[in-house]
């Protein structure tokens, strides 16, 4: 399997209420990397049983061709829901991963990772190319606190995602524009993600998007995300996922480089020289390593990349 088919990319998770069958219909026509279909906050506890119903007949229905990844936030594990919602939902045929909410401790995952392995044996045997991800919002300062354990919790585990709101509600925090009171708990997502080689870091939601001034402050939210090391970002509505994916996605400049490092790489080593330049930067082996992961990316994300190695073929190490 390529790198580019390993990768996980999810620029964008876009959740959409399973009550509503206006909307699950909606969603299909978008193009996203990766939509959530709710059972969690979005849905009563009297429509529950309705939903699971909603969703499973749309997982169970042919792909839409521009959704990456179909996902389902099931109620978190203390709730009571959670069960019934596996129950339901395991059935679906194109189900690719769990968002499971408040994750404040291993044996959160470790529940999901047993009722996955009984209900579903084939997808979660030691060499199945495909098992159920799962996706765990970290919500509180216990979550923050165990992140280790959380991280080793479960093979099946794909991502770590942000969930500001109900960790502000934890501390008692309140939400600023500059974000400056989640850093330690974003800081600590990000870092615990890459130690663990989790592929997907999501974070927060923006509440606001709509007029050019809440364009204005998705854009500089997503931006400050990826300074910080996420490679995504929740979104609660679809006007928010052309910019998001923009923002999380590699720009064409950046693939353009990171080819011309690939190809000026492969001819230094054919001609046995191990310190090279490119535009009067030293390349060294951790950019060259960044530059794979770039291309790998942009090669899931859409990319014609074989006609930009056409296009660089005669670049030569400096």
């Amino acid at each position: 399997m390529s790198s580019a088919a390993q990768q996980v990319v999810r620029r964008a998770q876009l959740y959409v209420p399973g009550s509503s069958m206006r909307f699950l219909e909606k969603s299909r026509s978008l193009a996203v990397d990766s939509i959530a279909y709710d059972l969690e906050d979005s849905v009563t506890p009297s429509k529950k049983p309705e939903s699971r119903e909603n969703i499973l007949s749309i997982l169970n229905r042919d792909r839409a061709p521009s959704i990456r990844e179909q996902a389902v936030r099931i109620n978190s594990v203390s709730s009571g829901f959670a069960l019934q919602d596996l129950t339901t939902i395991l059935r679906g045929t194109h189900l690719d991963a769990l968002v499971v909410p408040k994750v404040d401790r291993p044996s959160d995952l470790h529940f999901i990772t047993d009722v996955l392995r009984q209900a579903l044996p084939d997808r979660h045997a030691p060499d199945s190319p495909n098992p159920v991800k799962i996706i765990a919002l970290i919500e509180s300062a216990r979550a923050i606190t165990d992140l280790n354990g959380i991280c080793a919790a479960s093979p099946y585990l794909s991502g770590l995602t942000f969930a500001a709101e109900d960790f502000a509600l934890d501390l008692s925090i309140t939400r600023t524009p500059d974000l400056h009171e989640f850093t330690y708990a974003r800081s600590a997502i990000v870092t615990a993600a890459r130690a663990f080689e989790i592929p997907s870091a999501l974070d927060l939601v923006s509440t606001t998007f709509r007029g050019e001034a809440g364009v204005k402050a998705l854009r500089a939210e997503s931006e400050n995300g990826r300074r910080f090391g996420f490679n995504g970002k929740q979104c609660i509505h679809p006007e928010q996922v052309r910019l998001v994916q923009g923002v999380f996605g590699p720009e064409e400049k950046e693939v353009q480089w990171a080819v011309r490092v690939l190809i000026c790489d492969r001819k230094a080593d054919e001609q046995g020289r191990g310190a090279w330049t490119l535009d009067g930067k030293m390349i060294d082996v951790p950019v060259v390593g960044k530059a794979r992961a770039i291309v790998a990316k942009a090669e899931v994300c859409g990319f014609d990349v074989r006609e930009m190695w056409e296009k660089f073929g005669d670049e030569e190490p400096q």
